[in-house]
């Protein structure tokens, strides 16, 4: 990395991504006392994946109430399922609230960060310059990176081409034969959405999703008004909303058979709907329900049942000029392709920019499959932790639960780091680290994948983006939000090796790190 120390901005933490991890990272340091710290934002606004989906009908499948940090709540969400204007724009209200906006890096996009072992600190590459990190927050989120297939003919065809997450505004897809591929939690939302307008919308799907009805309504006047007034009135609905989701968890993780009356009421979904058997047999699913994400609309069966929508119950194959060949051979010409088709949850590309203590990146130590400690923190990669990591994903509750979680490890990762650096809390910039075990890293998975066993993820019969390219489910906590709350609310400084440079006395200059296993139970 080329310049010298003193060129660079020197910070405490550097946190990567502003969507709610980041932001929620960002708070959560002010609240420690920690100001000397940035946000770096590759956008020009924060937000995250509630910035970049801007397609039409994006919506929240989480009750409003619950999707929302616990230590900024708001009393005057419009529905019960918000929808995307309205939760960016308190992402915003969160970024002016708790003070964030001069610690905002924007369009600055990490290119690359590397551990410098002798100085214990992280060297941090961007487009707009280098910086220096005691530590990093990774919170750039696992719905951030499109994925769009690589198909024969897709660079010959003569429409227009893109991806939900990149919505392209200013083509008009009025009155235009439109292809839809996927059949995900934002297909559902398209579809239902453009169908009215276009001329006609076929819809590519390669396996059909469960879904159920989503009972959105505008939330009264009458009602906001209440959560204003008295608080506890907010409190009580969150905690109905949270009480409720955990008591189904059960029947993910340890019972999938006794998801058969869930089974039963989507069916039931489908079929006022669907009248044509035909449609209705290519719409039911043959996996349990659960082991792809479950989603909410009562939307997106009506969209189908109109005249100007087909769907073809098989995955796109190729292309030959403006015409979409199935699989199953079904042809079809169309104006425009929008892709369904998801992200790269499993591969994260921030993995190929982070470089650890061997040399190696952190894709390359997750090329068997990602594991972290405790869903944070990766061995060979000291003072490095991310938010929404490894097995930190859920299947029927709000991530902001987890995220919290993960933010409450954050801060006494913090504090632990303050305690054990000679001359108290960050007084002695990066000379002191904190390095996950291998043997704790591998503990922990040990006991993730083994719960996992049991879960409708692993056992429903489907093959979901929960798992990675090895058929390993290293994408959802198997277990309530509760108990993940309980395992991460403190460090435990035995999973942990302390390393120490030598006080050379220049600032935050070390040399030769050493492990200092023995101190660990003092700290």
């Amino acid at each position: 990395m080329g310049g010298h120390a003193d060129e660079r901005e020197h910070v405490r933490v550097a946190v990567v991504g502003s969507g709610f991890g980041g932001l929620g990272a960002a708070v959560r340091l002010r609240r420690e006392g920690v100001t000397d710290f940035v946000v770096l934002e590759r956008a020009d606004s924060v937000g995250g994946t509630w910035r970049d989906n801007e397609y039409p009908g994006c919506a929240c499948d989480v009750p409003s109430h619950l999707y929302s940090f616990s230590f900024a709540p708001n009393p005057d969400w419009p529905r019960t399922f918000s929808g995307q204007p309205h939760i960016r724009a308190y992402l915003e209200h969160v970024a002016d609230t708790f003070g964030l906006r001069p610690h905002l890096r924007l369009n600055t996009e990490v290119e690359m960060m590397r551990w410098d072992a002798e100085a214990l600190r992280w060297e941090i590459e961007t487009s707009k310059g280098d910086f220096t990190a005691d530590v990093v927050v990774s919170a750039t989120g696992p719905l951030s990176d499109p994925k769009t297939p690589e198909v024969p003919g897709l660079a010959g065809f003569p429409g227009k081409v893109f991806h939900s997450a990149r919505w392209d505004h200013d083509y008009d897809l009025r009155g235009k034969r439109v292809a839809m591929i996927g059949t995900g939690a934002s297909a559902i939302q398209i579809v239902p959405a453009i169908a009215p307008d276009v001329e006609r919308l076929t819809l590519f799907q390669r396996t059909p999703p469960w879904v159920m009805p989503r009972t959105d309504r505008a939330i009264s006047a009458g009602e906001r008004w209440l959560h204003r007034q008295l608080p506890f009135t907010r409190a009580a609905r969150r905690g109905l909303l949270w009480g409720i989701r955990e008591l189904q968890v059960g029947a993910f993780t340890k019972h999938p058979n006794r998801l058969g009356l869930i089974e039963s009421l989507a069916k039931a979904n489908m079929a006022r709907s669907i009248k044509d058997p035909a449609l209705r047999a290519k719409l039911t699913p043959s996996y349990r329900i659960g082991c792809k994400r479950i989603l909410l609309s009562s939307e997106y069966y009506p969209a189908l049942a109109r005249p100007n929508v087909d769907l073809v119950a098989s995955g796109l194959k190729e292309i030959r000029g403006s015409v979409l060949v199935a699989a199953d051979g079904t042809e079809t010409e169309v104006d425009a392709i929008v892709f369904g088709t998801g992200f790269h949850v499993t591969d994260m590309p921030i993995a190929d920019r982070v470089v650890g203590v061997e040399g190696r990146t952190l894709a390359e130590e997750w090329k068997d499959g990602m594991q972290s400690l405790r869903g944070a923190t990766a061995a060979g990669f000291p003072n490095w932790m991310t938010i929404i990591g490894p097995n930190t994903g859920l299947g029927n509750s709000s991530m902001i639960l987890m995220i919290e979680s993960q933010l409450n490890y954050l801060a006494d990762y913090v504090r632990q780091l303050g305690l054990l650096t000679p001359g108290g809390r960050g007084g002695a910039g990066g000379r002191t680290a904190l390095a996950a075990r291998p043997s704790a890293v591998h503990a922990w998975n040990r006991r993730v994948q083994e719960r996992m066993k049991r879960t409708v993820w692993n056992t429903g019969g489907c093959t979901s983006w929960y798992l990675d390219a090895n058929g390993r489910n290293t994408t959802v906590w198997p277990g309530t939000t509760g108990e993940f709350r309980r395992e991460t609310r403190r460090v435990d400084l035995a999973e942990y090796e302390v390393l120490r440079g030598r006080d050379t006395g220049a600032g935050s200059a070390a040399a030769d790190p050493v492990p200092v296993g023995a101190e660990e139970g003092a700290a």
